[in-house]
């Protein structure tokens, strides 16, 4: 909730505004419970199959293997949300628990990006630089580097939310806050537009970058037929970058749009309430579809493993048979 702010530290006092938020009630509970129920259960698949994996992990399976961690950690958040929202915004669970909620949201959301990130680079490199070693040095230890790089990086732009986010009451009930409390939204303003540029601008101008560069690459290459692995390989690019541009158009970029405007909006002077409103509203509709990558991440990682997919199917196969045989008992 974001209900009146009463001040701006440039500006002075702004007149209160109450948002009309009853929709959350009823969106977001429906929203994350469908998260819940199928990124808890498809991210546990995807760690437990690379833990019992007998083969080592490529690089892009070790990116994914921690995107699968991130978006674990924070599913198993939800049912606090869920019950939060789902009680018309209150609050009972204390403001350490407030904190943590919407560092888990936040650090899972730039983590998810910037894996997402590195997986994307790494196939870039194999597509147009196939032939080159100098990107294969180092092995899975640098891949493992990496993402420890990538954690603290999340660590490190997610670290202010402890700050920010609090508890506080609003119509006589506890809330918990995701930004800021209302009368911190100036000086929460800074530190979101940073986020939003460092966390989410600059790696999706980078994906944007190797997308191209690997459109160019591949439209050429399917000017001509090539050997049955070339092919393969191409197919499995395609279907990758597919999934990640769904990604970010479902979750990552209608949320950071709507929040760079409401955050303008909340800090302004003299916005009339009707349309800070209707910002706030744009936003927090978008919120819970950010929470999305939890479900659409494992499909990347079915869609880019033939191993995986080919034991999925099998494991299936076996549900299928074995349901049949009950059946004709």
């Amino acid at each position: 909730p974001e209900n009146p702010f009463r001040n701006n530290a440039s500006t002075g006092p702004l007149p209160s505004c109450t948002y009309q938020e009853d929709f959350k009630r009823y969106l977001l509970p429906a929203v994350y419970s469908l998260v819940f129920a199928l990124g808890l259960p498809l991210n546990a698949a995807v760690i437990l199959r690379m833990w019992r994996s007998r083969r080592p992990l490529t690089r892009s399976a070790i990116y994914m293997l921690n995107l699968a961690l991130a978006d674990l950690l924070y599913v198993s958040s939800l049912p606090l949300l869920i019950y939060n929202y789902g009680r018309g915004d209150y609050w009972p669970f204390g403001e350490l628990a407030c904190k943590l909620v919407r560092f888990q949201f936040y650090s899972n959301l730039h983590g998810s990006i910037l894996f997402l990130t590195c997986i994307s680079f790494q196939r870039y490199l194999g597509i147009c630089y196939p032939l080159a070693t100098w990107h294969k040095a180092g092995g899975r230890r640098s891949a493992w580097t990496v993402c420890g790089a990538v954690w603290a990086v999340v660590l490190l732009l997610c670290a202010p939310t402890f700050e920010f986010a609090a508890t506080g009451v609003q119509r006589n009930r506890s809330v918990c806050y995701e930004l800021s409390e209302p009368q911190r939204s100036a000086h929460y303003f800074p530190y979101g537009m940073a986020l939003t540029c460092l966390g989410f601008a600059l790696p999706f101008l980078a994906l944007v970058a190797c997308y191209c560069s690997m459109a160019r690459i591949l439209c050429r290459a399917g000017a001509a037929p090539g050997p049955a692995g070339a092919q393969r390989r191409k197919d499995k690019a395609v279907r990758m970058i597919a999934i990640v541009v769904a990604v970010f158009a479902v979750s990552f970029l209608p949320f950071h749009l709507s929040k760079t405007a409401y955050l303008l909006v909340r800090t302004l002077r003299g916005v009339p309430c009707p349309v800070r409103n209707l910002y706030a509203v744009v936003y927090k509709s978008t919120r819970p579809f950010a929470s999305m990558n939890s479900v659409l991440d494992p499909i990347l990682f079915y869609f880019t493993q033939p191993r995986f997919r080919r034991s999925t199917m099998t494991l299936l196969q076996r549900i299928t048979t074995s349901r049949d045989r009950s059946a004709h008992r």
